[in-house]
């Protein structure tokens, strides 16, 4: 997972600037949580942003590619994004219950994923490895 904005600075745009892929970063910039294209699509309406849902995955998949945005895929196998705050590469501490987010350092996941490519004769290009939990102010609250 590579990332390329940081949350101080409108992330890139890609190519083509239209207004509705500006409202679309708008909302990015707001969330501080990993969030569905149909939850970023009701934030949009809730603004009077005239955004199809459509136009939200399209926006969501080009600021995917072009590392203005993350994207992991939930345990339940949805995808969901994130305008991410830091520019280094990073994973995910996220809590199941309220979706709070912790931006971590990968630690010895790093040096796996270079062995287990190494092992097998691949070359590494990249991986994934995010964390679920439930988040310390979850479990007061469930007590």
């Amino acid at each position: 997972m590579t990332v390329h904005s940081s949350s101080s600075h409108t992330p890139k745009l890609g190519m083509r600037t239209t207004k509705q892929r500006t409202a679309v970063v708008e909302v990015m910039q707001e969330i501080d949580r990993f969030q569905s294209a149909k939850e970023i699509h009701t934030a949009l309406q809730d603004r009077n942003a005239k955004v199809g849902l459509t136009t939200v995955y399209r926006t969501l998949q080009s600021l995917v590619d072009i590392g203005a945005v993350d994207a992991l895929h939930s345990p339940t196998g949805e995808v969901l994004y994130r305008h991410c705050e830091s520019e280094a590469h990073h994973h995910h501490l996220v809590c199941t219950k309220c979706g709070r987010t912790e931006e971590i350092d990968g630690g010895p996941i790093e040096k796996w994923a270079r062995q287990v490519a190494d092992t097998y004769g691949f070359q590494l290009t990249g991986h994934d490895a995010e964390v679920f939990g439930i988040c310390s102010k979850c479990r007061e609250n469930s007590q």
